[in-house]
């Protein structure tokens, strides 16, 4: 019995490593008329903690605004166009002309703290580009075990359809939509069906590339004890997380917005490294 206690300890241990985050040794402090924010960027995404880190470097995101903001969901901002927006304007499709290539890693989950990029959506950015500027700090709520498998099967079939999207953009793919196209304007029902079930069994193979996606012992630990938004696992990417301050968090998600979600009250932004 010691001998299995022993080993079960040992496995927790190595599980926990496998599953730990590496915090960048910078610093980066986020203050807003709400209190102040210090935040840790993940070595695990290097291309957006260079970019992140430059940006604040060069002053970027001072006096620009949490222009979109949803309680128990999220708060977002690093919007350029928001620093001189007058209370009401549309924000949020402002940008500098590149993207960062999508950094997407299992174990860097949407729990609450959790600093991720914003990006536009699949129809016209199939690889989930995230923005080179605009950032959202998670809020999200504590879930129970059936929200965790509904959100499960969600991931899987949003992986499912970008297998499908990505395939039928390929040249085989579009052949086989073209000769579909021509079988049912020919009302060659039996011929069609037979050729889509072929296109579905493609789209299949390619899905199971990627193995299902499941949370693990400790993602469910997190997300039923401390919240997040888990539905955004695997879409968007996370790259850094909030150290001291998470209340700072529920206090700006808590103010009044209009029907595009922008706050009523200017919410600003000085973001600087301290370490």
């Amino acid at each position: 019995m010691q001998n299995f206690i022993s080993r079960l300890v040992l496995f927790c241990s190595i599980f926990g490593l496998l599953n730990a985050q590496t915090q960048s040794k910078e610093t980066i402090l986020m203050e807003t008329p709400f209190g102040n924010m210090k935040i840790k960027l993940f070595e695990e995404t290097p291309l957006h903690k260079a970019n992140f880190l430059k940006l604040v470097k060069e002053g970027y995101f001072d006096s620009l605004l949490f222009h979109r903001v949803i309680n128990n969901f999220m708060i977002q901002g690093g919007d350029h166009l928001s620093k001189h927006a007058a209370l009401g304007d549309s924000l949020g499709h402002g940008d500098i002309g590149y993207t960062v290539p999508a950094e997407f890693n299992r174990n860097l989950i949407h729990k609450k703290g959790r600093l991720c990029a914003a990006r536009d959506g699949d129809d016209v950015n199939p690889k989930m580009a995230s923005s080179a500027t605009q950032f959202y700090i998670v809020m999200g709520k504590k879930r129970s075990l059936t929200d965790l498998k509904n959100y499960e099967d969600r991931i899987n079939k949003t992986h499912y359809s970008r297998c499908a999207r990505e395939y039928m953009q390929c040249d085989e793919g579009k052949r086989l939509k073209k000769e579909y196209n021509r079988l049912k304007t020919e009302n060659k029902t039996d011929s069609a069906t037979l050729l889509n079930t072929k296109i579905e069994r493609e789209i299949q193979r390619l899905n199971l590339k990627t193995p299902e996606y499941k949370f693990d012992a400790n993602q469910v630990e997190t997300y039923t004890t401390v919240g997040g938004t888990p539905h955004l696992d695997g879409t968007y990417t996370v790259f850094g997380e909030v150290i001291e301050g998470l209340d700072v968090i529920d206090k700006i998600a808590a103010v009044n917005t209009d029907k595009r979600d922008r706050p009523f009250i200017n919410v600003r932004m000085k973001v600087r490294l301290i370490d």
